[in-house]
Order: C-alpha cells, then structure tokens, then sequence
C-alpha cells in the first residue's frame, strides 16, 4: 500500500500546484485532494470524522483564510480555518500516529526585524490573520509535538489571485501604478513550495528527523516595488511604476516592514534548493504569456 498525502485547498495556489505534479510522484505515493464538500475548514467539529473516512498517512494544509485585511473584522472565519481546524488535524495526526505539514506565514512576525528571521526568532503578528495562523502553529505544538510548520512568503503563482497577476492586470489597464517600497520580503513561487513539500514528505518516508519549523521562499530580498518593477520588465509592459511609502497606501492591517526569511535549515535537513526568485518569476510570466 502507498502511503497516502492528502491535500487540503486544492483551489488554492499550492494546492492547485501540487495536483500538477502530483501524477510525477504516483509511484511513491497515493494523493488525496480535498474540496470543502469533503472537508470543510470552517467547520472545525467535523474534521476528525472527516480524516476518519480519508485515512491519511501525511496531510499537506495548503488551505487558508488569506483575507490580510477582512480578517479584522472576519476574526471568527479566520479563527476556524487557520487555527481551530488545524488543531483538529493535529490531535487526529498524534491520536492515529500519522504526519500533519502545515504552511503558515511570515505574517507570525513583528517586521521589526532588520536580518533575516530564523525559526527560533520570537514570533508577534501585527495583524488578526497573523495571529489566527500563529495560534494554528501553537495548536500544532500542543496537540502535536512531531507536527511540522512550513512558514512562506510573498505566494505567487500562475493560477488564482496573487500579486504577480494583479500587476499584470492593471499595468495593461492603466499608465501609472503606485506601489509600496518600504515593505521588504521574498517571493515564493507556489510550484517551488509545493516541490519542497513532496522532497519533505520523501525526506520523512526515509526516516530523516525534521525540525518542528521552517522557513521558505525563494531566494533573494526585494520590496514590493521592486517586485512590481520586474514584473512590468519582464513582461515588457509599459506602466509607469512609482515608489510610495506605506503610510500612503494605508490599509485595515498593518503589514510587517521586513519579512526576510532565514530558509537555511530546510536547505540544511532535506537539501531542497532556493532558486532565484527572478528565474521563477521569469517562469511564471512565460507560462502565463503563453496560456493568454
């Protein structure tokens, strides 16, 4: 019998990524994709019976209420989703001796920092979300001591709604853009993530021990506006793009100033690779290029 991963948010930008390459692992594994009819986060009573039916050997949580800014005043929403449910996961994982690898954010971070943060480094989110998926991670260490966070940042993909396609969108509707250049992170390219997932489940299968936390994205740091300009570059846009501070874009949650990642550790554990995030933003564009 393959051991079998299932696959919460299969709508979403990682899930979406690892049913694409899904079919390349069907040797090794068995993958199990969920849609809310089957297992709905919001209702975080029902997960356990859920799990009961699906009988998973690993869960990959790619879902997620990911509303930064609803979830001010959407607090209980985001409450089910990124942390009640996830401890549901959990205590079923440690109650039935199986694996639970949930994606969190580097949103659990004040953005004060000024190098970039290691898993050991003090979490304090400035935001409702940030703390929803904290309290998650929290849930996952009391509920679930083998339980393992991957935090990411900046998501972006060719399929659902990220920053890489809103640009593109509006710099072929309008001749000037103004993005914030005063919040510094890393992207992460959703077909990258969802690889380093399946080499982690592979690392496990072979007996590796892993940490409790990790961190990944790709490498390199930029600002929004960097990201923007390179986006307008590489698609040979013509959009005017303007640095602004973030107090002219004011928006209901602050976002972290500084969000860089310290991803040395996975590297380090299961020698999966940072590409940089230009290459993959050039992938990105040419297959969406390709598919308009």
């Amino acid at each position: 019998m393959l051991p079998v991963i299932l696959v919460t948010g299969r709508n979403g930008q990682l899930g979406w990524e690892l049913e694409q390459i899904a079919h390349a692992y069907a040797q090794q594994f068995r993958f199990h994709f969920t849609t809310r009819a089957e297992l709905d986060l919001t209702q975080p009573d029902q997960v356990q019976s859920a799990l009961d039916t699906i009988q998973p050997d690993y869960i990959l949580n790619c879902a997620a209420y990911t509303a930064v800014d609803k979830a001010e005043h959407e607090q209980e929403a985001a409450l089910k989703t990124n942390a009640h449910s996830v401890g549901e996961m959990a205590a079923w994982c440690e109650r039935n001796g199986k694996q639970l690898i949930s994606i969190s954010t580097d949103y659990v971070f004040d953005g004060k920092g000024t190098a970039p943060y290691t898993v050991q480094h003090p979490t304090d989110p400035l935001n409702y979300y940030g703390y929803s998926k904290w309290l998650g991670e929290q849930l996952i260490k009391e509920n679930h001591p083998k339980g393992i966070v991957v935090r990411t940042s900046w998501v972006y993909s060719t399929h659902g709604n990220n920053f890489v396609r809103t640009m593109l969108r509006l710099m072929k509707e309008r001749n000037e853009l103004n993005v914030v250049a005063d919040q510094i992170g890393s992207p992460t390219y959703a077909a990258d993530l969802a690889q380093a997932l399946i080499q982690l489940v592979q690392g496990l299968q072979a007996g590796k021990k892993a940490q409790p936390v990790y961190h990944y994205s790709n490498s390199g740091v930029i600002s929004w506006f960097d990201f923007a300009t390179a986006i307008r570059g590489m698609a040979g846009l013509t959009c005017q793009v303007n640095p602004i501070p973030s107090s002219a874009y004011p928006t209901p949650a602050k976002r972290p100033g500084y969000s860089v990642m310290d991803c040395s550790d996975l590297v380090k554990d299961f020698g999966i690779q940072l590409k940089p995030w230009q290459e993959r933003l050039q992938d990105c564009i040419q297959q969406l290029q390709a598919h308009v």
